[in-house]
């Protein structure tokens, strides 16, 4: 049988909130890729609810994120009751995020917002479209797909699996889902609490033996989690019921998508095979609890763009992808983990379990340090890719990275200085040059490609001018870098811009150094005395040159 064939650098599979957002990552970076969706058209209404701070510094990269602040409703703390009391609340901004602040809003709108990205870059998503086979050989994959009545094949060099749980590129690769399914039933909907005057911008967890989680919506609405006890039980009028005790002046009212669905703590056993690789729920589910699983599909779409445009492109050796699981697969593990305490917390029985349970909760966020780790985690800003083996790690000027990565990840720690691996922080003002208006350090890191910064504390010298034009010269000739800016704790000098003393501290600067940012905004590496050769070095390890 005759098929009509198209041909693509990536296909991706699924276009939910993972897929939608590679599309958009590999868009930007001028990928010619083709994302198909088995969907008619695009989903009215989802469970997910929650955008964390780390989704919403990527969509400002993107130059989206307005649309989502201006739909969304923030969600600035989390309240935790027991026992018919307030145990202890999270405040969110402890994260010291940008973004101080999870924002509600569901699913169906964060997809409309890439698509209408997508859109207005000239692609959109090939709906009606169906993954039915699926062969790879040295050069690329041969997918069939159903679409109009009629089977069809798409040639492209690369394929990825976004399309959720029953991801057709996982089946057909054979691809494992290691762990356990959640053995409860979750329930959620949406609902009104008529009487409630104030307060629409936390968070309400109830721990009783029916759980109740509310998060908050635009329009001062909620979306209302709760763990039904079995198929058959009217889980709002249960969910009613343990918010009486709580707000007997508040009823329930304009209930709308009352949808019961069951869960998985699972991770596929690998992320790619050949030149095929998974995303999103595709790759990993968890627990609904905290609402990690959407945002580290998008999370895993970031991190997997900019290697394979350098991969398409052929800037890079294919063996870079392989770092796309060294580094996102452990992030998965530990949300399914997260998840999992989470759900422990709500089914402990009994009354000595439950205040024992309390009494570890509330000592724990009394703590300061755990109240910021906690908050930290929450907005995904403690992802740390320092084991990886394309982290240049930090140490001796020329020093051979490759003797000092593990290979592991570390779990998030907060050192005293900027470690290689972690998220560019927070920190300001800085100016890329004189003349130039005050953003953020991590503004700087926009961009499809790496960003270098020359770093020093006073004005550097005549070492700091002669390294950055040196720097200046590699973004010129090299397809790994984008920009580079010079900074200096001192007035501005041309063409140097300016760091606040402050915040070279806080990246444990104390003379001269060289960084290189990630467009993830990892940095890759840190070196202080940093030479052009270090950069050399690094920009070797991540291409393979």
């Amino acid at each position: 049988m005759y098929k009509p064939r198209v041909e693509c650098d990536v296909l991706i599979v699924g276009a939910g909130p993972t897929g939608l957002t590679l599309a958009a990552e590999l868009r930007r970076r001028d990928v010619d890729c083709l994302l198909i969706d088995a969907l008619e058209a695009p989903q009215q209404w989802d469970r997910a609810t929650v955008v964390h701070p780390r989704s919403l510094e990527i969509f400002e990269a993107l130059g989206i994120v307005d649309r989502f602040m201006a739909a969304g409703a923030p969600q600035r703390a989390a309240r935790l009751h027991s026992a018919g009391e307030v145990l202890v609340e999270l405040d969110f901004s402890l994260s010291g995020a940008p973004y101080a602040y999870n924002l509600g809003l569901s699913e169906e709108d964060t997809e409309r917002f890439l698509a209408e990205y997508l859109e207005a870059a000239g692609d959109s998503v090939e709906r009606s479209t169906r993954l039915v086979g699926l062969t790879q050989d040295a050069e690329g994959v041969t997918a069939t797909v159903g679409r109009g009545g009629r089977e069809d094949e798409i040639r492209a060099a690369w394929v990825v699996g976004c399309g959720g749980y029953h991801s057709p590129v996982r089946e057909a690769l054979g691809i494992p889902l290691e762990g356990h399914d959640i053995a409860d039933p979750w329930a959620v909907f949406d609902v009104t609490l008529a009487g409630r005057e104030d307060d629409f911008e936390t968070t309400l967890v109830y721990l009783e033996e029916t759980m109740v989680i509310l998060t908050p919506l635009p329009g001062r609405r909620f979306r209302a989690y709760t763990r039904p006890k079995d198929d058959g039980e009217d889980f709002v009028a249960a969910a009613a019921a343990v918010l009486a005790v709580y707000l007997p002046d508040q009823e329930l009212v304009e209930i709308e998508n009352p949808n019961r669905f069951y869960c998985h703590a699972k991770v596929a056993a690998r992320y790619r095979d050949g030149r095929a690789l998974l995303a999103g729920d595709a790759a990993h589910v968890c627990s609904p609890s905290q609402g990690h699983g959407m945002n580290t599909g998008i999370g895993d779409a970031v991190n997997l763009a900019w290697k394979l445009a350098l991969v398409v492109e052929g800037d890079a050796d294919p063996t870079l992808l392989d770092s796309y699981e060294v580094e996102r697969r452990p992030v998965a593990l530990e949300v399914i983990a997260g998840g999992e305490r989470m759900e422990e917390m709500g089914d402990l029985d009994g009354e000595e379990g439950r205040a024992r349970r309390d009494e570890e909760v509330l000592a724990a966020l009394a703590d300061p340090e755990i109240a910021h780790a906690e908050a930290v985690a929450e907005a995904e800003l403690n992802i740390d890719y320092g084991g990886s083996p394309i982290v240049f790690a930090r140490g001796d000027a020329g020093e051979d990275p490759s003797l000092t990565n593990s290979g592991e990840v570390r779990s998030g720690s907060s050192p005293a200085s900027l470690e290689p691996g972690q998220r560019v922080p927070d920190l300001g003002p800085v100016t890329a040059g004189p003349g130039e208006p005050q953003v953020r350090l991590h503004q700087l890191a926009h961009r499809p490609g790496h960003t270098l910064l020359v770093i020093a504390v006073g004005d550097g010298g005549d070492e700091l001018p002669r390294l950055f034009a040196q720097l200046e010269g590699l973004v010129a000739r090299s397809p790994l870098f984008d920009a580079a800016f010079a900074l200096a704790t001192a007035p501005d000098q041309a063409p140097v811009g300016t760091i606040h003393p402050d915040a070279a501290r806080a990246l444990g600067i104390e003379s001269l150094a060289v960084l290189a940012i990630r467009p993830d905004r990892h940095v890759g590496m840190v070196k202080e005395g940093g030479t052009l050769a270090d950069v050399e070095a690094y920009a070797a390890l991540v291409t393979g040159g």
